[in-house]
């Protein structure tokens, strides 16, 4: 099971973090051992000083595809969650100023905490959802993939022609503005269309 992830594709995300806007997907993966199901907590670890959090939706793939044409692409998932894709923004801003990969900083354990998955057959237009982030009962995060700049059907066809992607992958498809530091004692709520689908604590 393969966990991919896109970077930089919410332009006012992108803005905050004053990154260039990318003319292809900022593709990155993360290892089976970050994620976090069942709500379980997840535990600040020592690595780092300033993890971040940033809400998604994610995509599970549901066939064995390779160079898969964006028409069809459609075909190849079957069901939507959230996700947070915790970011140890220290140690991210240590590798990007030397040129380096970003595993360290978003490959962690813990670093991928992930939703039940529904059906995508219960959404009216998946080019038109909203989801978002509370914090300790505040609106941190909101987003609707209207703004994306790649869509989920560009996504999945872009990344199966680099990756064979296979049933049960996932791929995280960004995150919108308002990403922000998390400490213990924080408890995190994740929404897809006004309904609580995830909660994480930090320990």
């Amino acid at each position: 099971m393969k966990i991919f992830a896109v970077g930089r594709n919410y332009v006012e995300h992108i803005e905050e973090l004053n990154n260039q806007r990318p003319e292809e997907p900022v593709i990155f993966s993360k290892p089976e051992t970050a994620l976090i199901r069942k709500n379980l907590p997840f535990f600040y670890p020592e690595i780092s000083q300033d993890i971040h959090h940033e809400i998604e939706i994610v995509l599970r793939i549901s066939k064995h595809g390779k160079n898969i044409q964006e028409k069809f692409a459609h075909k190849y998932y079957d069901q939507i969650g959230l996700g947070i894709d915790f970011t140890a923004r220290d140690l991210q801003q240590k590798l990007k100023e030397k040129g380096l990969p970003w595993d360290l900083a978003k490959g962690f354990d813990g670093s991928a905490p992930i939703s039940e998955f529904f059906s995508i057959n219960q959404f009216n237009d998946l080019n038109d959802l909203n989801f978002s982030l509370n914090v300790n009962g505040e609106t941190r995060q909101k987003g609707n993939t209207s703004l994306m700049l790649f869509n989920f059907n560009y996504i999945v066809s872009f990344v199966s022609k680099y990756f064979t992607l296979k049933k049960g992958d996932y791929i995280y498809t960004g995150t919108p503005k308002g990403v922000g530091p998390v400490v213990i004692g924080d408890t995190l709520e994740g929404y897809l269309e006004n309904e609580k689908v995830l909660h994480v604590d930090v320990k």
